[in-house]
Protein backbone atom coordinates (compact mmCIF):
# COMPACT_ATOMS: atom_id res chain seq x y z
CA UNK A 1 0.00 0.00 0.00
CA UNK A 2 1.39 3.38 -1.00
CA UNK A 3 1.59 6.24 1.44
CA UNK A 4 -1.37 8.68 1.32
CA UNK A 5 0.63 11.51 -0.23
CA UNK A 6 1.81 9.29 -3.11
CA UNK A 7 -1.76 8.13 -3.68
CA UNK A 8 -2.97 11.74 -3.87
CA UNK A 9 -0.27 12.75 -6.34
CA UNK A 10 -0.91 9.66 -8.47
CA UNK A 11 -4.61 10.54 -8.59
CA UNK A 12 -3.80 14.14 -9.52
CA UNK A 13 -1.50 13.01 -12.34
CA UNK A 14 -4.43 12.35 -14.68
CA UNK A 15 -6.00 15.36 -16.45
CA UNK A 16 -9.48 13.78 -16.43
CA UNK A 17 -9.36 13.40 -12.66
CA UNK A 18 -8.16 16.98 -12.24
CA UNK A 19 -11.07 18.15 -14.41
CA UNK A 20 -13.47 16.16 -12.24
CA UNK A 21 -12.08 17.82 -9.12
CA UNK A 22 -12.56 21.23 -10.74
CA UNK A 23 -16.19 20.36 -11.45
CA UNK A 24 -16.72 19.29 -7.85
CA UNK A 25 -15.39 22.61 -6.58
CA UNK A 26 -18.75 24.10 -7.55
CA UNK A 27 -21.03 21.59 -5.82
CA UNK A 28 -21.71 17.92 -5.18
CA UNK A 29 -22.62 16.09 -8.37
CA UNK A 30 -24.28 12.85 -9.40
CA UNK A 31 -21.99 10.41 -11.20
CA UNK A 32 -24.01 10.79 -14.41
CA UNK A 33 -23.55 14.57 -14.26
CA UNK A 34 -19.82 14.15 -13.72
CA UNK A 35 -19.63 11.87 -16.77
CA UNK A 36 -21.64 14.15 -19.07
CA UNK A 37 -18.87 16.43 -20.43
CA UNK A 38 -16.42 13.59 -21.09
CA UNK A 39 -16.14 11.48 -24.23
CA UNK A 40 -15.84 8.20 -22.32
CA UNK A 41 -18.06 5.51 -20.92
CA UNK A 42 -19.72 5.68 -17.53
CA UNK A 43 -17.57 2.69 -16.52
CA UNK A 44 -14.40 4.66 -17.33
CA UNK A 45 -15.61 7.65 -15.32
CA UNK A 46 -16.45 5.30 -12.45
CA UNK A 47 -12.83 4.07 -12.45
CA UNK A 48 -11.58 7.65 -12.27
CA UNK A 49 -13.97 8.35 -9.41
CA UNK A 50 -12.78 5.23 -7.60
CA UNK A 51 -9.17 6.41 -7.89
CA UNK A 52 -10.13 9.83 -6.51
CA UNK A 53 -12.08 8.20 -3.67
CA UNK A 54 -9.18 5.83 -2.85
CA UNK A 55 -6.93 8.88 -2.56
CA UNK A 56 -9.44 10.54 -0.23
CA UNK A 57 -9.97 13.41 -2.67
CA UNK A 58 -13.71 12.73 -3.02
CA UNK A 59 -16.38 10.82 -1.18
CA UNK A 60 -19.31 9.02 -2.77
CA UNK A 61 -22.75 8.64 -1.22
CA UNK A 62 -25.77 6.76 -2.47
CA UNK A 63 -28.99 8.75 -2.26
CA UNK A 64 -31.76 6.52 -3.49
CA UNK A 65 -30.59 5.15 -6.84
CA UNK A 66 -28.16 7.98 -7.49
CA UNK A 67 -24.52 8.09 -6.39
CA UNK A 68 -23.34 11.58 -5.48
CA UNK A 69 -19.72 12.74 -5.43
CA UNK A 70 -18.38 15.35 -3.04
CA UNK A 71 -14.96 17.03 -2.95
CA UNK A 72 -12.98 16.26 0.22
CA UNK A 73 -10.45 19.08 0.62
CA UNK A 74 -8.37 17.56 3.46
CA UNK A 75 -6.37 15.30 1.14
CA UNK A 76 -5.53 18.29 -1.06
CA UNK A 77 -4.66 20.32 2.01
CA UNK A 78 -2.09 17.72 3.11
CA UNK A 79 -0.50 17.74 -0.35
CA UNK A 80 -0.48 21.53 -0.37
CA UNK A 81 1.21 21.69 3.03
CA UNK A 82 3.86 19.26 1.80
CA UNK A 83 4.51 21.34 -1.35
CA UNK A 84 4.66 24.61 0.61
CA UNK A 85 7.66 23.20 2.46
CA UNK A 86 9.67 23.77 -0.70
CA UNK A 87 8.70 27.43 -0.82
CA UNK A 88 11.08 28.21 2.04
CA UNK A 89 14.08 28.14 -0.29
CA UNK A 90 15.07 31.06 -2.47
CA UNK A 91 15.06 30.24 -6.18
CA UNK A 92 18.52 29.57 -7.51
CA UNK A 93 19.83 32.03 -10.12
CA UNK A 94 21.62 29.55 -12.38
CA UNK A 95 23.21 32.28 -14.51
CA UNK A 96 24.78 33.89 -11.45
CA UNK A 97 25.93 30.46 -10.23
CA UNK A 98 27.53 29.76 -13.61
CA UNK A 99 29.35 33.13 -13.55
CA UNK A 100 30.57 32.36 -10.02
CA UNK A 101 31.91 28.97 -11.09
CA UNK A 102 33.65 30.45 -14.14
CA UNK A 103 35.33 33.08 -11.95
CA UNK A 104 36.36 30.53 -9.33
CA UNK A 105 37.68 28.08 -11.92
CA UNK A 106 39.58 30.82 -13.78
CA UNK A 107 41.17 31.95 -10.49
CA UNK A 108 42.03 28.37 -9.54
CA UNK A 109 43.66 27.65 -12.91
CA UNK A 110 45.58 30.96 -12.77
CA UNK A 111 46.94 30.06 -9.32
CA UNK A 112 47.95 26.55 -10.45
CA UNK A 113 49.73 27.57 -13.66
CA UNK A 114 53.51 27.81 -13.47
CA UNK A 115 55.00 31.27 -13.51
CA UNK A 116 56.46 32.40 -16.82
CA UNK A 117 60.31 32.53 -16.89
CA UNK A 118 61.90 35.96 -16.92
Amino acid sequence: MADPLSTVFAALADPTRRAILNMLLEDDMAVTDVAEPFQMSLAAISKHLATLADAGLISRERRGRVIWCKLEPDALRNASVWMQGFGQFEPVDLDAFERFLETELATEFADDSPAAPD
